[in-house]
């Protein structure tokens, strides 16, 4: 989310609609204020807010004159609370989005593993990917966190599978030489350290 907004932008984005002015009727204080910037925020980025620090103070100001509740409500609302789930519950089912469950989280990883992996290595665009498909299949992304590890899994499920079939395509012989260097390997390390231990002594 950005952090600058020009007044026309405010404008456009975060301004509340009949719709949204609706949905705030039986709400007041903190709660209509985190209500309404939690609706706003999800609108523009299919996700909510990790903290309230990252709710532009602009938006904040902005929001906060069309409820009639004072800026300053936004730094009580209750992060923890069975409001803030229940308003969460809201905002998903006004804008069509449901949880991302586990199961859905394992099917996103295979996705990755089996589609993306070989072709994209860069771990940041994975992540990107995992959102872009979220909003394409009305889930609430994962946290970062999550994403990171999900996207993590994926790699690692993509290497070790990788691994496995490029030695299953390999000839008996193949496998043996390939065996024998590494023995090989393993023994001239083993040496060099040896002799390093006589030379000092």
């Amino acid at each position: 989310m950005r952090r600058e907004w020009e007044p026309e932008d405010l404008i456009e984005v975060w301004t509340l609609l009949e719709e949204d002015q609706k949905r705030l009727r039986n709400k007041s204080g903190a709660n209509r204020l985190g209500f309404a910037l939690l609706l706003k925020f999800f609108e523009v980025e299919a996700r909510f807010p990790e903290e309230a620090a990252e709710v532009p103070t602009a938006a904040v100001s902005y929001v906060a004159q069309q409820v009639k509740v004072a800026a300053e409500e936004w730094g009580v609302y209750d992060w923890s609370g069975r409001a803030i789930k229940r308003h969460r519950m809201e905002v998903r089912a006004a804008f069509g989005f449901r949880e991302c469950t586990q199961e859905d989280q394992a099917q996103l990883a295979q996705w990755l593993a089996a589609e993306l992996c070989p072709v994209e290595l860069s771990r940041d665009r994975l992540a990107e990917a995992v959102v872009a498909r979220c909003r394409n299949d009305r889930l609430e992304p994962p946290a970062p966190a999550r994403v990171t590890r999900l996207v993590a899994s994926a790699v690692n499920t993509f290497e070790e599978g990788f691994c496995t079939t490029t030695v299953e395509r390999l000839s008996a012989t193949s496998r043996s030489r390939l065996d024998e260097l590494v023995a090989e390997d393993d023994g001239d390390e083993g040496s060099v350290g040896g002799a390093g231990r006589s030379s000092q002594s």
